[in-house]
C-alpha cells in the first residue's frame, strides 16, 4: 500500500515540495499561490493525490485540474499538481518526483501513451497506484483508465460533417500521433468515412496528424490539403478545436471558411464561439465535471484501499484495464444551450461576436 496511514511531519513534506518545485522550474496547480497553498495545507494523515498533467496551457485543462482538486479537497484530501507542457523527459521526471513525495495515488494524463509507461512501473514499486486520466497508457499494467467513450466522439465528428457534406472530397486533421485517444478518434471517425469512401460517395485526399495537437500543425496540414486538391474540399473532420481552428484558419484565407463544414472536440471557448458565428460546425462536449468528479472519487478510493467497480475494460497492449468511460455529447449551433445550462461557458461568452438581436432568447 502507499503512503496512507503513515505520519508524515507537515513541515518537512512542504520545505521538500517547494525546493522541488523551484530548482526544477516546475509548475504546482498552474500556479504560484496554488503552489504555496498545496506546500502549506499538507497534513500527514490527510490523503495526497499526485496527479501528473500533459500541459496546462489549454483551456479544457485548466478546467479538468480545478474540478478535480476541489473534489479532493471535499473528500479530505489534497492535490499536488505537474504539468510537463508537453515534454515526455519532464512528465517523467515530475512523477517521479511526486513519487518520491509519497503521494498515496498518481493520476496520469499522458503526453506520450507509450512513454508515460515507465511512469507505472515506478509507482508500482512503491506500492502507490497509478489511475490514466483521459489519455489511456500503452504496454503498462496502469490500474485504472477513466475516459469518454472516444471511439464515438470520432464518430460523432465525422457523421456531423458527412451530414453536411455526403458527397466529395473530405480531409481528416488528426490529433497527436503519441496520444492514444487521436488514434481512438480516427478510428470512430474512419469507421463512418470508409464505408463511404469505399461507396464511393466520397473520397478521403488527406489524412495527417498534427505533431502535439498544435494548431499551427493542424493550419499546415490543412494548407497543404487545400493546395494538393486545388482548393476542392467539401468538409473537414478535425480532432479537436486547436486542430479546428488551424483548420479554419487556412480556409478563412482562402475565403472558404464558413462555406466548408469542420467538426471538433472539447467544447473549448473559442471553438464555441465560432459555431455561434458560423465557421465551425460542431464540437463534442465531454462534461468535465463528470470525469474530473469521478476519477478524484475514484483516487480517494484507491487511496483508501477500497474497490472500485469499473463496467469495462480497455487493452492497452499489455493488459486489459479496467476502464470507465464516459458518455460525450455533441453539441452544434442547435443546442449550444447544453453548455450554457451546465455552466461550462456563459450565453455572454458563447455570443461575445454575435449581434445581441440574434442571440437565443432566455
Amino acid at each position: 500500500m502507499g503512503k496512507y496511514g503513515r505520519v508524515i511531519s507537515a513541515g518537512l513534506t512542504a520545505i521538500v515540495l517547494a525546493a522541488s518545485l523551484s530548482g526544477c522550474g516546475l509548475v504546482s496547480n498552474g500556479d504560484n499561490q496554488q503552489a504555496e497553498k498545496t506546500a502549506g495545507a499538507k497534513d500527514g494523515d490527510k490523503i495526497v493525490i499526485g496527479m501528473s498533467m500533459d500541459t496546462l496551457k489549454e483551456e479544457r485543462w485548466q478546467k479538468d485540474r480545478d474540478i478535480f482538486t476541489k473534489k479532493v479537497e471535499e473528500l479530505g484530501g489534497e492535490v499536488k499538481v505537474l504539468a510537463a507542457n508537453g515534454d515526455d523527459a519532464t512528465q517523467l521526471s515530475q512523477a517521479e518526483q511526486l513519487i518520491s513525495q509519497g503521494v498515496d495515488v498518481l493520476v496520469v494524463i499522458a503526453h506520450n501513451a507509450e512513454a508515460t509507461a515507465p511512469i507505472v512501473e515506478k509507482a508500482h514499486k512503491e506500492g502507490i497506484k497509478v489511475i490514466a486520466y483521459d489519455r489511456l497508457i500503452n504496454n503498462s499494467e496502469v490500474d485504472y483508465y477513466i475516459s469518454f467513450d472516444n471511439v464515438r466522439v470520432g464518430e460523432f465528428q465525422a457523421q456531423a460533417v458527412i451530414d453536411q457534406a455526403p458527397k466529395g472530397n473530405i480531409v481528416y486533421i488528426g490529433g497527436a500521433d503519441t496520444d492514444n485517444n487521436a488514434h481512438m478518434f480516427k478510428e470512430g471517425a474512419m469507421n463512418i468515412l470508409k464505408p463511404l469512401e469505399e461507396k464511393g460517395d466520397i473520397k478521403i485526399v488527406y489524412d495527417q496528424f498534427s505533431k502535439d495537437w498544435k494548431p499551427e500543425e493542424a493550419l499546415k496540414n490543412m494548407e497543404n490539403a487545400l493546395t494538393a486538391n486545388n482548393n476542392d474540399i467539401q468538409g473537414v473532420v478535425a480532432a479537436n478545436d486547436g486542430t479546428a481552428g488551424g483548420s479554419i484558419q487556412a480556409l478563412t484565407a482562402q475565403g472558404m471558411a464558413g462555406k466548408i463544414p469542420v467538426s471538433g472536440q472539447d467544447a473549448d471557448l473559442a471553438a464555441v464561439q465560432r459555431i455561434a458565428e458560423g465557421t465551425q460546425l460542431m464540437t463534442v462536449y465531454k462534461p468535465i465535471n463528470a470525469i474530473a468528479t469521478k476519477a478524484a472519487e475514484m483516487a480517494v478510493a484507491a487511496a483508501k484501499g477500497e474497490s472500485i467497480s469499473t463496467e469495462k475494460s480497455v487493452n492497452n497492449g499489455k493488459i486489459d484495464v479496467p476502464s470507465i468511460l464516459l458518455d460525450p455529447i455533441a453539441v452544434n449551433k442547435d443546442n449550444l444551450d447544453v453548455l450554457i445550462k451546465d455552466g461550462f461557458h456563459t450565453l455572454e461568452e458563447v455570443y461575445k461576436n454575435v449581434p445581441k438581436d440574434q442571440w437565443p432568447k432566455q
